[in-house]
């Protein structure tokens, strides 16, 4: 599932994200892999990201695979 989110912040060492998924103010989900073909200087903190979502339980099995 394709779900709409926030970049909070972004570590380039081990290439992952900390995400607000839309529609959740104040929950954010930290640690999640981000695709390696987005260019480091697209992950700012404030942009919008399209989160790849594989189990809907568990929101840290999901992948940053693009940026708007």
């Amino acid at each position: 599932m394709l779900e709409r989110g926030e970049l909070v912040s972004f570590e380039a060492t081990g290439y992952t994200a900390t995400v607000r998924l839309a529609g959740s103010l104040s929950a954010v989900v930290a640690g999640v892999p981000v695709s390696r073909a987005i260019a480091q200087a697209e992950l700012v903190a404030g942009r919008r990201v399209a989160v790849a979502v594989f189990d809907a339980a568990s929101p840290t099995d999901a992948m940053v695979v693009g940026v708007h």
